[in-house]
């Protein structure tokens, strides 16, 4: 990675941290489906229409005499209430695409639309440190300058949600790392956008933690029917947790095949159909990985 390209990364991960929080990133780009514009797909849609498309997606990253493709001609369209999974070789553009999604970067070439403007969850819990839970949850509601009983009310609805009323007084250093993404989440899910973004939450905990939260994510979607993008190294995860899992190519980063996750919930990661499914998906990354020589 050049200093540009890990600049350019450096500040749109600090972008995306503020927009997590309810905090105005500055430099916004990208159009949305809210925006209204002629041929966007509107806010108001039937259940299972898209809440994202990306047409012929490319981003090209200057890289001093040479430039760096991190996607390229990448089309794909998300269903409203639709839980996707991203898998690829690292490298292969997966944050990149969550960025364009999110509106912290333009596309070089190609179209992004998107149902208004969605959270953000990553592996850190990028919570806070000063503000105890229920202050890291209650400020995209402050400065949404929603009324004070109302934040408290939804506060205390969301703390619940995530299971972690009586932990509303405490502050991050206090927490496990499964409660401090828990707390994060309340946090995205505080702003209402109706697609959330998960750039490897769980990726730095343990399998233990890993799994129960795979529970209350999936317990969580359900109860808000929110969209949501999930990118994970973790190809039992995608299957585990997903409706349909895109496996990109290593870069530049293409739309290499798509799996319908076609099998009933709740799932659990040890399930022989859930095996079944990550050993077939993941022999089709091994090809992609060996065609490009990785």
């Amino acid at each position: 990675m050049t200093a540009t390209t890990g600049a350019r990364a450096f500040a749109n991960r600090g972008a995306a941290i503020l927009r997590a929080a309810g905090l105005p990133a500055g430099g916004e780009a990208g159009a949305t489906l809210g925006d209204a514009e002629p041929g966007s797909l509107g806010r108001h849609r039937a259940i299972g229409t898209p809440t994202v498309e990306l047409r012929n997606v490319a981003k090209v990253f200057p890289a001093g005499a040479g430039a760096i493709t991190a996607l390229d001609d990448v089309s794909l369209s998300v269903r409203q209430g639709e839980f996707l999974c991203i898998i690829g070789a690292s490298g292969c553009g997966k944050s990149t695409l969550l960025n364009l999604v999110a509106g912290l970067d333009a596309p070089t070439r190609g179209t992004v639309d998107r149902a208004g403007e969605p959270s953000f969850m990553f592996q850190e819990a990028a919570l806070f440190p000063w503000l105890s839970v229920e202050r890291n949850v209650e400020l995209p509601l402050r400065l949404a300058k929603v009324p004070k009983q109302r934040r408290q009310e939804r506060v205390r609805e969301l703390l619940d949600l995530v299971r972690l009323t009586s932990f509303a007084e405490r502050q991050p250093h206090e927490l496990s790392g499964g409660m401090r993404q828990r707390a994060a989440l309340a946090r995205a899910l505080a702003k209402d956008a109706e697609v959330l973004l998960m750039d490897e939450p769980f990726g730095a905990l343990d399998a233990m933690t890993r799994d129960v939260l795979h529970d209350e994510l999936e317990r969580i979607w359900q109860a808000t029917n929110k969209t949501i993008l999930f990118v994970t190294h973790n190809v039992r995860e995608a299957a585990r947790l997903g409706d349909r899992i895109v496996l990109m190519t290593s870069r530049p980063g293409k739309v290499a095949e798509e799996f319908a996750v076609d099998l009933p919930r709740p799932r659990r990661i040890e399930d022989a159909d859930v095996a079944r499914l990550a050993s077939q998906v993941t022999a089709r990354l091994r090809l992609e990985v060996a065609r490009h020589g990785r």
